[in-house]
Parts: structure tokens; sequence; C-alpha cells
């Protein structure tokens, strides 16, 4: 077949799916023209300076019609073997002659949307839908208007009460304070105010990308609304993405922003409002509810939202996250506290000319790069220093404490026991920090870190009872473990005040971990504390937990953080350590017969850090800051990764473990008919189960499965499992029940077959990693050949690339072809492609 008859396949299929309609239909008329052919008039300037007209005509490959019938889009199509963007100048002149202001740019494999009167073409991956274009169209951007919009410090708060100015407790000085609290008004610090400025500098700059590196704290949230204000009052945007990366923080960034910015705008959470998220200024989602199932495409059009913020900037871009930063259109914010560096202490020159392929990966994972900021430098910065320096932050004081065993377990011989192997002999078992609570087990230990803790930790200055605290764990079987010496202690030093309530484990295998979360940082996880009746606080003390509450949870109350566990990374040290350095006054408010109603108060000066695992002394002597940053590692299982870790023996110590030493430092500046009536009776099962729909509702498949699989698989009534729901249903690959579950409940249409996931990371590859236009065939189907052929796999990581020859996917000239983008391709499969969802 011709290449571009080729492309034009692929063309109209991709506008099918967009909803556009080449015929009349029950939905509408069509709303496609085929090659229209047009008279187009260019001035030109002969060598006199005389001005004379020339008219030739010109067809245009398609033209997309509105409601009315009026043109709408023009779409250029080149055959296969063409660049899109060869064709934009024509593609313009027609637009041009049409009035048109939108243009695509596709030859079937590579396409691009592009605003004529803005900017430059986008890369899509799916075609713009007409709703989505009208939306476009009902509005112009200008720049200029952003760049000279004045920002002062009340430019939030006069969105939450516009005449806060006029009110008699804002002019008087000395109610003032009251009445921002009691409004919650939220003023711009002078920092936060410079980070929306150097934004609007950038934009003047032609920049449509920009990265705040602000650490934890310093309210990168209020700042986003900031921007998101700014965009939208001036005209530059109509609709916003915000995205993060964890539920609990899906549900903080949407109160937040209702708080700043209601009276102006519409916030929703889109999982909440499928069907009129439309109508909203600003969305929230988290990038796996998009992520899943590659939902994003079928749910959003590329340009439905003209700017797309992101939450923990440094993690959207990991893996397949970027597919859905990188789909949408428009303007792209980062916010991280913990920017992702691949760049540091590389000669980009040398590694380019000796490994090409390993550079584009690095360069591709730098968060500084994908929000367009070169040599590390973000469009802004504002570290811990100086928001400690500023009083915005407190630093901590430092508790380094070691037990006789975890200190042995961190020297460089490590902590050796003698136990009895398999043959009855006796041999020498050696465990090192990375053991703990994984192969290595202590009671006796676990006791004695939380003994220390509650000997050491800072009180509430109010109530003297242990301030609020979150735990941080190895595993969940640990945080279980901790969470219950916790509890006893607690039981034994205050008789009566808990019922085994002081310490709560907050895992995700722990129902309503997350709203435990929320609850925690609003002061009512188990009710209030029965130290101070009318003080709100928190009736839980501390929050046990691995990782749940490590990015973006704020909780300004928090007085300890517990590292029972320990760390390597320098970004996760940080995002756990900022948990704690926001500043925040304690409040309690008692009604006197007398004088009314009396307040007693006290600031936070700093919070306590318990480092059970000399985690500072890592970081401040062992870690190698110039270390360059290794590349992720390959995660799939045909292959890819180092050499598996020898296996120890689990060991389980029952010797005492007393402390052996404690320093305090505080811190200073510095699935027949009868196979299809089983999938039925499941469906009608799940269906009939309250608690699954329940739990559907809200979000947490997680739960949902593990409760399928203890009280309704393997069954007597049915034996229902999931091997034989797969073969009910006659799918040509291997499906998921999460899957199963989402099309039980409505929340996917169909199942996807083999090909359109096949096509999927075809396209998100592509939109990741942008090969040139002559190397997408080929690119497409290594993919697809690779992701398939078990063999093809085998000697491709093997290099025993002579054995193509015999090969009917993919022989030794494909591989020629392919020109240096074999790693690319290999590497993006091991590590995000799932080869058990194809397998059949």
């Amino acid at each position: 077949m011709p290449k571009e008859a080729k492309a034009r396949i692929r063309i109209n299929k991709l506008l099918e799916e967009a909803g556009w309609r080449f015929f009349d239909t029950a939905e509408g008329r069509a709303n496609i023209c085929l090659e229209t052919n047009l008279k187009i008039t260019e001035q030109k300037l002969n060598d006199l300076g005389e001005d004379f007209e020339k008219t030739k005509n010109g067809y245009v490959d398609f033209l997309l019609l509105d409601e009315q019938g009026f043109p709408l889009v023009v779409l250029e199509a080149k055959k296969e073997g063409r660049n899109p963007l060869d064709g934009k100048e024509q593609a313009r002149k027609y637009a041009r002659a049409l009035n048109v202001r939108f243009v695509i740019l596709s030859n079937g494999n590579l396409h691009y949307f592009w605003d004529i009167e803005f900017g430059n073409p986008n890369l899509i991956i799916t075609f713009p839908t007409s709703g989505s274009i009208k939306y476009k169209k009902s509005f112009k951007p200008n720049p200029n208007s952003l760049i000279n919009e004045p920002i002062e410090s009340g430019y939030i708060a006069i969105s939450q009460k516009p005449d806060y100015k006029n009110d008699p407790s804002w002019i008087y000085e000395q109610t003032r304070n009251s009445f921002i609290k009691e409004n919650k008004l939220k003023f711009l610090r002078d920092y936060q105010i410079r980070a929306i400025q150097s934004l609007q500098d950038a934009v003047k700059e032609g920049k449509s990308r920009f990265l705040f590196e602000m650490a934890t704290g310093t309210g990168k949230t209020l700042v986003a609304a900031g921007i998101i204000k700014l965009f939208i009052r001036t005209g530059n945007a109509k609709r916003v993405l915000f995205l993060v990366d964890r539920l609990e923080l899906e549900d903080q960034a949407q109160k937040n922003f209702v708080i700043y910015l209601k009276n102006d705008y519409k916030c929703v959470i889109y999982k909440e409002n499928k069907d009129d998220w439309k109508h909203a200024e600003i969305v929230v989602s988290t990038v796996q509810t998009l992520l899943f199932n590659n939902k994003y495409k079928d749910l959003f059009s590329p340009t439905d939202f003209d700017l797309v913020i992101s939450d923990e900037a440094h993690r959207s871009i990991n893996g397949n996250s970027r597919a859905v930063f990188e789909y949408f259109t428009g303007y792209k914010l980062g916010l991280t506290a913990t920017p992702k560096d691949y760049l540091k202490k590389i000669d980009e020159k040398e590694l380019a000319e000796k490994d090409p392929r390993k550079l584009e990966r690095r360069q591709l994972l730098d968060t500084y790069i994908t929000f367009g900021c070169e040599s590390s430098n973000p469009t802004f910065r504002y570290t811990l220093l100086e928001g400690v320096r500023d009083g915005f932050l407190v630093n901590p004081i430092v508790i380094d404490a070691r037990t006789e065993i975890t200190t042995e377990l961190l020297s460089d011989m490590g902590y050796s026991v003698i136990i009895e192997n398999e043959e009855g002999e006796e041999e020498k078992k050696t465990y090192f920090q990375r053991d703990f609570e994984r192969k290595f087990y202590s009671e006796k230990t676990n006791i004695t870190l939380c003994k220390t803790f509650f000997e050491n930790a800072l009180k509430d200055p109010l109530t003297g009872e242990i301030g609020k605290s979150i735990v941080f764990c190895v595993s969940q079987k640990h945080a279980s473990k901790v969470a219950q010496i916790l509890n006893e202690f607690a039981h034994r030093f205050y008789p009566g005040k808990y019922n085994s309530d002081f310490a709560v484990q907050i895992t995700s295998n722990v129902s309503d971990a997350q709203q435990m979360t929320i609850n925690f940082a609003n002061n009512n996880l188990n009710g209030h504390t029965s130290f101070k009746e009318g003080y709100k606080s928190s009736k839980t003390r501390v929050c046990v937990t691995v990782g749940m509450m490590t990015t973006g949870y704020d909780c300004e109350d928090i007085l300890n953080l517990c590292l029972m566990r320990p760390i390597f990374s320098p970004s996760y040290f940080v995002q756990m350590k900022g948990r704690g350095t926001r500043n925040y006054e304690f409040v309690y408010k008692e009604k006197n017969e007398l004088s009314g109603i009396e307040k007693t108060t006290a600031q936070k000066k700093n919070f306590k850090l318990f480092d059970f695992f000399a985690v500072c002394e890592y970081f401040e002597e062992k870690f190698n800051y110039d270390e360059v940053i290794p590349l992720p590692p390959g995660t799939g299982k045909d292959g890819g990764g180092d050499t598996p870790p020898t296996v120890l023996k689990d060991y389980e110590s029952i010797i005492p473990d007393p402390l052996k030493g404690i320093a305090e430092t505080a811190i200073g500046f510095e699935g027949m008919k009868i196979d299809r009536k089983l999938f039925e009776r499941f469906e009608e099962t799940v269906k009939a189960d309250d608690y699954i729909k329940q739990k559907i509702d809200e979000g947490r498949f997680n739960e949902v499965e593990e409760h399928i699989k203890q009280a309704i698989f393997n069954k007597p009534e049915d034996y229902f499992d999931l091997d034989k729901l797969r073969k009910s249903l006659k799918l040509d690959r291997r499906l998921s029940l999460r899957e199963i579950l989402e099309k039980i409940f409505g929340k996917i249409k169909k199942f996807k077959t083999k090909d359109e996931l096949l096509e999927e990371e075809v396209n998100k590859f592509i939109s990741i990693y942008h090969p040139e236009n002559k190397f997408i065939y080929i690119i497409r189907e290594f993919i697809k050949a690779y992701i398939l052929d078990t063999e093809l796999r085998k000697i491709i990581d093997s290099k025993e690339f002579a054995s193509l020859a015999t090969n009917p996917r993919f022989n030794i000239k494909d591989l020629k072809e392919l020109d240096g983008w074999k790693d690319p391709v290999v590497e993006y499969v091991r590590d995000y492609v799932p080869l058990n969802t194809f397998a059949a």
C-alpha cells in the first residue's frame, strides 16, 4: 500500500475517534470536507519595488467545519515518509485564505496542532475534538496582558474578599490579625510575589514552560493559585489542569483552591465531577487517575487545558506519567522541592559522542530540561535555608540515637550472627542497615526505639502531651509492629488517656488511610485530645506510615518525625524532613467569666527529628553530592537490571538491645456459553456487594481486589478465579482484575484489544522521545515486535543478531533501519511496559 494511502487511513481513523464525521449521522451533519479547492492570492514584491497579485489554486486535504458549517480547522496531510512540519507554510496560506485560526499537520504517525495566531505547532498524539476547538476559539490569549499584570501581596486576598480593605477590622491595626484569621485571608509573601513575577519575565522572553523550585512549606499551592488567577484573569487561559501524584494531595489542593479562588473561579476534582468538569476553570486530578488504561486520551482532548501545573514535578515526568503531562498543549508549570538533576556533573558533549541515547534519556528525565530551564537554573528558586532565615520555616533538633545492634548494622563490618543452616551446620551471617525489618528482625530493637521516642519527644506546648508526630517505617508489617508497641507504651505512660488510638497505622493496606491523613491534619483523628477541654488537637498523636505521608502532605503542627528506617535517597530524605519544617502557632481559647475569652498561644520554634539509622550523618559526611545520578534500572521481567543480590536467610533476634548512645543536635540556619455465563454471574455477584460498590466509588481498587480475592474467589458456590474470567471473555490478551472491575462498573466502555494497547505504547514512546519522521514507521514495527515476540527479545538482549535471519517479525535489514533507536525502545519496554498484559 502506498505510504500516502497509509497516512490517509490513519488520519481518517483519528478524525473519527475524535468525533469528526465524514457523513451525516444521528449525531449530526458531516463536518469533514475533503480536498476543498481554494484560490489563494499572494502579494509579492518584484525587483522594481512594485506590488502585484498572483492567484493560484490550492487544495486543502481535510477541512474541518464547525456546527454552522463554517471552516474551523485546516488539516494538512503528508505521506508517511514526509515530516508533517513540511506542510506548515502551505497550511498557513490555506488557513489565512479561509480565515481559520487552527491547523493540524499530520503524516498519519506524527501530528501537530497549531494555533497560527499564537506560538508554534505542538506535538499531539490524538486529534482535538470539535468541542475542544470551539472552546479554544472562544478566547484569544494576550501574553502582554499577562506580562503587565501587577502582582501585590493582596492578589489572592482580594479574590477571597474583594472589599477587605474597606472593612473597619482591617483598617484598625489592633483587629487586623484577628480579621485575617477569621476570614482565612492569604497574602503573598515577598518571595511568592517574586516567583509569580519571574514567570511573567519568562513569558516576556517567549517561554511556555516554567519550573518553581521551592522548599517544602513555602506555599507552592498558594503561588500556584496566584499563577492560575494571573492566567485566567488576563485572558491567557480559560481552564487549568492541576496534576498531583497522591490521593490525599488531590483533596488537599482542591480545598485550598476553593479557599483562595472560589469567588472568582470554580475548582473541581475530576473523578468526582466526570460529567461537568468542563464547567470549572480549575480541574484537579491525580496522574494515576488519568494514566490508568490510558484514560486521558479518551477523557480529554489535547487542547482542553491552556495551562497544566504539575505538583511534585520531578515525579510527573517519570515513566509513563510523562505521557500524560506531554499530552496537553499550552503552558506548563512544574512545582517541586526536589528536582531531579540528571545532567549534574555530566559532560554532555563527551556523552553525546560516546553514547547519545544515554544522554537523550538523561535529558528526558531531567526536571530542569523538561521545564525549559537550562543549566539547572529553575524559573524561580527559594530554598529551605532562605525560608528559615526569613522566619517562615523552622529547622529540626536532630536526635541521633543508636542501639547496640543498630550501631553494628550501621558499621562497615555489619552485625554478625551464628545460625544453623538446612544441613544442621552452624554458619555466620552478616546483616547491614538495609536488612533491618526486611531480613533481620528484632522486637527488642523496636521496643528500644519506641521507648526512646516517648522519653525524648517534644511535647505540645499547651497541653504537655506528646506533640503530633509521624513515624516512617521500613514496611507495612514493620509499621503494624511499631504502632502496637507505641500504643502499649501510651497505655503505660498515660493510663486512661488513650484506647489504642495514641498511634495509628496509616499505610495503603489500611482501610480509609487517605481520610486518616486528612483527619490528622485537621486535628480530629479519633476525636480531640482529652488533655485540655476545648483544645483543638487530634487525640491520635502519632501516624505510623511507610511512604504515604512523605511528599506534599501539609500538617503544620508536627513536632516530631521518627526515622525508624535507613534512607539513601537525598530527595526522599528532604521530602520526609520537610513534613516538620512548617511554622505554626498553637492557640487555645478559654472562656473567662470576668474578662470574656482569653487566648493562650505558643509559637513552634523547631521540631525533633529522631534519627535511629544515622541518616543525617550519612547525608552529612558520606553521601557524594557530586555523584552522577544513576539512570533508573530496568524493571521488566524479561531482563534488564543488575544481578539479583544474595538472599539471606531471615533472622529474628530475641536478645535485649539497649540504647548505646543518644545525641541531641539543634540545627541552625545553616473469560462456549457456559464460560460467558461465568462472567455474567461474577458481574452480578460484585454488583450486589455494597462494600465493593462503595470502594469503587471512592476509587479504592486495591482494597476491592484484595476483598474479591479473599471473599469471592475460589469459593464452592462458583469457584470464580481470575484465569477462568479471562478465558470466559475470549480476549486476545491477558486482563487484570482491575480492568474487569472497571468494565463491570462502567469506568471503561470496552476492553482494549492487544493491537489497541500496542498502538498506545507506540504513541507514548513517540510523545516522549520525539523521533524524526523517517524513523517512525520502523520504530512502530520494532516496538510491537519486541513486545509480542519472546524469541526476538532474547535475540536482541543477547545481541545474537545473526538469528534475526530466521525471525518472521523483524530481520537484520529492519534492525539497521532503526539507526540507533534500538536501545531507547528496549529501555522503554523494559522500564514501563507490563509484558504480561500482552500474553494470550
